[in-house]
């Protein structure tokens, strides 16, 4: 028999659970290391076993048995079928599980479940719709470098393609590039080697300087309005006839929310809870039979 749900947000940087009585009050929560599924499905089950756990001590009680809980699990890696298969092959004894990814499981947290769309803009980028007809669709997350427009990853990328070109004497040299060769290099091998070694996460890192930079540095204030411009299509794309709410999370997202256009703040509102009170959702309506 079910006694407790767990709801668990995992990506590439933590894992977080919620833990629910099955009666739906939450009683504790608990983090862990990163569980996105492109870090190994042994990994993942490792982190999401062990905010699990913390979620139980948290709540003042002893570890349950898996087969007392069903986890609802939002994962970043989990729209790959592959991954999601194995992950659901590679279950440690949940008695139900229901896995979807973690865009998904922020959408429903964002509108408790109803129908809204979200704009999810941090590391990297991804758009979510769910409409009244039960019908969804996932927009954009085509991943690092190729896509994720508007994220922190792809403005680290461009501030490192203008501090190329500012060393290259092909661009003025302001202060987002002489940042960039700070903290990548300065000389050409030692920027070169920068970026040989980095990934998505190494570029993301660059994002503050962007806005830290947008006042004296007129790239760095390009750049940022090119960023909201993608969000705004992004937004544009999941709801054109714009009657659904519309929630904005990440870092990013949270920063450039408020330069969106007047039609669009309009439609804005409030996150009502997080992805991993999503999850939740999630598994709630598995045990229920519903899609």
């Amino acid at each position: 028999m079910v006694e407790f749900l767990v709801g668990v947000d995992g990506g590439g940087s933590g894992t977080r659970a919620l833990l629910a009585r099955r009666d739906g009050a939450v009683i504790g929560d608990g983090q862990a290391g990163p569980s996105g599924l492109s870090r190994g499905i042994a990994q993942a089950w490792d982190a999401i076993a062990t905010a699990t756990r913390r979620a139980f001590e948290s709540a003042g009680l002893r570890p349950a048995e898996w087969s007392a809980c069903a986890l609802g699990a939002g994962l970043a890696g989990a729209s790959h079928r592959p991954w999601h298969d194995a992950f659901v092959a590679a279950n440690i004894g949940f008695a139900q599980l229901a896995l979807d990814h973690d865009s998904y499981t922020m959408l429903l947290g964002a509108h408790g479940g109803q129908p809204g769309a979200i704009v999810a803009a941090g590391t990297g980028s991804v758009g979510e719709v769910l409409r009244a007809d039960g019908s969804r669709r996932t927009l954009g997350g085509w991943g690092f470098p190729i896509g994720d427009e508007g994220s922190g990853a792809w403005l680290g990328w461009h501030a490192v393609r203008h501090a190329q070109a500012a060393l290259d004497g092909r661009a003025p040299a302001g202060p987002l590039a002489r940042h960039v060769w700070q903290v990548c290099g300065g000389d050409h091998g030692a920027l070169l080697e920068w970026c040989r070694g980095a990934g998505q996460f190494e570029y993301a890192q660059l994002a503050p300087a962007v806005f830290g930079a947008e006042g004296d540095d007129a790239h760095a204030a390009a750049l940022l309005a090119t960023a909201v411009h993608e969000l705004e299509a992004l937004a544009l794309a999941l709801d054109p006839e714009g009657g659904l709410p519309l929630a904005v999370s990440g870092s990013v997202g949270r920063r450039l929310a408020p330069r969106f256009s007047a039609a669009l703040r309009r439609r804005c509102v409030e996150l009502a809870q997080g992805a991993d009170a999503g999850a939740l959702i999630l598994i709630r309506r598995a045990l229920e039979g519903q899609p």
